[in-house]
């Protein structure tokens, strides 16, 4: 079966979002903020590993978005204002 999330598209979303390292090394996976108006509204972690397919299906739940919408964040139909909007709309922010 073929990944949805990638490790690639993950690293993609964590720079388009503007997430901040929240972690230091050593520890078993990559995390990061996602700050809107100095509030945490989001966590990323990035499993490690050498496979750039490694799966991160898991991403847009933590997103609280759909994986649809996870792939056009990485791909750029979505910016971090979408994402941000989509919260908004829904009342999670």
């Amino acid at each position: 079966m073929a990944r949805i999330i990638t490790k690639e598209l993950v690293k993609k979303i964590v720079d388009k979002l503007k997430a901040t390292r929240s972690n230091t090394k050593g520890e078993a996976h990559d995390k990061y903020e996602v700050e809107h108006e100095g509030q945490i509204i989001a966590f990323i972690s990035i499993r490690h590993g050498s496979s750039k397919d490694l799966g991160h299906d898991y991403i847009p739940s933590a997103l609280q978005i759909s994986p649809r919408q996870a792939k056009d964040l990485a791909n750029c139909p979505w910016k971090r204002s979408d994402y941000i909007e989509n919260l908004e709309e829904r009342g999670l922010i």
